[in-house]
């Protein structure tokens, strides 16, 4: 990976940074996508912030920008949709492709690639909800989430006490995954480009759920993880791995447990994000920053690491 020093020297390029859309992450993408816009202006591109809609495509033809900054979150925008229509036009995008966007974003596709790359991965079986509803399909303790959604949405933990099955909102999939719990500390991994930055542990006083990732003080950070180097160094080969297990571009995040008892038997990888989140709280910006690369710089580089046929 290259890394970016100082401010650019190179005449201003204009970029669109893509924000908003429809996903149940809007309010998190739009807050990405304001951090990265301010960030981009910073180092001196000319951005123009664009809230996906139904009249997307349009509005991109007519801005015409050198390359577009995806700070979309969930469906449509991480799951290779929005990649396939910047891929239609001939638009250069951050992050990863079509193919590998959508095969991350499906829980158990992106579980069977990593099996397949001798990753260590929990067991799961999908499930209709409604069958879910009715019983216990697997032994608790277990947790329960959407095939296809990001950032903790839709997930229910079912304890080991549990005596009845989890009673699931009317508006979850008729699929789901029901995956067996992996207790232990909660740590991840940012990749940029082939190189894997560090390990961040994530303290927190409960679930780490939506609102611990993303309210002010729902969860502490300790970057570089005070964990052994073994588990580290495995993080960071793992996280790699997962990566290019998926055939991800630019920047990734990948999620996993680990059962200090257990040794490196007990890391377990959980899932990568192709569209980590760039808020003041967010994971990657803290990781990079450890590493020596400033937000903008970061920015800068996914927007020079644009292309199409990713």
């Amino acid at each position: 990976m290259r890394h970016i020093v100082g401010q650019s020297s190179r005449t201003p390029q204009r970029v669109v940074v893509l924000m908003g859309g429809p996903s149940a992450e809007r309010e998190v993408s739009l807050s990405s996508g304001s951090a990265c816009a301010a960030a981009l202006r910073g180092e001196g591109f000319e951005v123009i912030e664009v809230d996906a809609g139904p009249e997307l495509c349009v509005a991109l033809q007519g801005i015409k920008p050198d390359a577009v900054l995806n700070c979309l979150h969930g469906r449509w925008g991480e799951d290779g949709c929005v990649q396939g229509m910047l891929e239609w036009i001939g638009m250069p995008y951050t992050h990863s492709g079509v193919l590998s966007s959508a095969v991350a974003m499906d829980k158990q596709r992106s579980k069977d690639a990593f099996v397949a790359a001798g990753l260590p991965v929990v067991h799961s079986v999908m499930a209709a909800a409604d069958e879910v509803r009715r019983r216990h399909v697997m032994a608790p303790p277990y947790v329960v989430k959407p095939n296809n959604e990001g950032s903790s949405v839709g997930i229910y933990l079912v304890h080991e006490a549990s005596n009845s099955p989890p009673q699931l909102s009317s508006d979850m999939p008729d699929q789901v995954m029901v995956e067996t719990f992996a207790p232990g500390r909660e740590l991840t991994t940012t990749v940029v480009g082939d190189r894997p930055l560090t390990v961040t542990d994530i303290l927190t006083d409960g679930w780490y759920d939506y609102d611990a990732k993303y309210k002010p003080g729902g969860s502490r950070h300790v970057v570089p993880a005070d964990i052994p180097p073994q588990i580290f160094d495995l993080c960071l080969d793992y996280a790699l791995r997962a990566h290019q297990a998926l055939g991800c571009r630019g920047v990734s995040r990948t999620d996993f447990r680990w059962d200090e008892s257990r040794g490196a038997d007990g890391l377990i990888l959980l899932e990568t994000n192709t569209q980590p989140g760039m808020t003041a709280t967010s994971l990657t910006p803290e990781q990079a920053q450890a590493c020596g690369m400033t937000f903008g710089q970061l920015c800068a580089w996914m927007v020079e690491d644009a292309s199409c046929d990713r």
